[in-house]
């Protein structure tokens, strides 16, 4: 069978269109595959990322459970801290009672030092003689004002004196304020009639009260000052 030209020209025809599909095909997968390609990197830089998220969420979580620790401990320090703050303060309380019971246990022993030396004492420094110094309440005014150290006597001259005194461990200036306050009450009062003496007696006395003592004509003795000549 002889090929017409007209027969050559369409199986001609045929083939260059099958190839023209078989070509469009070919850049259809050639596409296809570097679609794949570029799915399968940006899989690889998922997972990357997910890997440093999992690692860095573990970091978190065990910083986490350190912090949680820390915490669980810092409680229980400060637990410690507060109960130990309470049995400082229990002792504090009852060392507070303690030294108030020994103040007045003192103060009491102190006053009966001055009752058995100042006589002496104010004989020798004052010319001042006095049987005895013990405590007198003076009520007037509808107020009463006490005096732990009080004594009648007279002085160098034979002159009726009478000796107003304080016995306290230690001095301060508010405390011979207080107590000048209650003598001029007494001297302005139901002692105005006669004339007195004020000293205040103790194991210490601030220099500034001192001052005190000599502005409003108070003797200041100190229990070491009673071995001076």
């Amino acid at each position: 069978m002889s090929i017409t030209p007209e027969l050559y020209e369409f199986i001609t025809k045929v083939v260059e269109d099958k190839v023209k599909e078989i070509r469009v095909t070919r850049e259809d997968l050639d596409k296809l595959v570097s679609t794949v390609k570029e799915l399968t990197q940006a899989q690889a830089r998922s997972e990357e990322r997910l890997t440093r998220l999992e690692l860095a969420v573990e970091k978190l979580t065990q910083a986490q459970a350190r912090s949680e620790e820390r915490l669980t401990r810092l409680e229980l320090a400060v637990e410690k801290l507060t109960q130990a703050q309470a049995r400082t303060e229990e002792a504090l309380a009852n060392l507070v009672k303690s030294v108030a019971g020994l103040s007045e246990t003192v103060g009491f022993g102190l006053e009966d030092l001055a009752r058995s030396l100042l006589p002496t004492w104010l004989r020798l420094h004052e010319g001042i003689e006095v049987s005895e110094l013990s405590r007198k309440f003076f009520k007037f005014d509808s107020r009463e004002v006490e005096v732990n150290l009080y004594g009648e006597g007279r002085d160098k001259t034979g002159t009726a004196i009478i000796v107003l005194g304080e016995a306290k461990a230690r001095f301060y200036s508010r405390d011979v304020e207080q107590f000048a306050a209650g003598v001029r009450e007494l001297v302005e009062g139901p002692l105005k009639t006669v004339n007195t003496y004020s000293l205040v007696f103790g194991f210490w006395i601030h220099p500034l009260a001192e001052n005190v003592c000599h502005a409003h004509d108070i003797r200041p003795i100190a229990s070491y000052m009673l071995s001076r000549k």
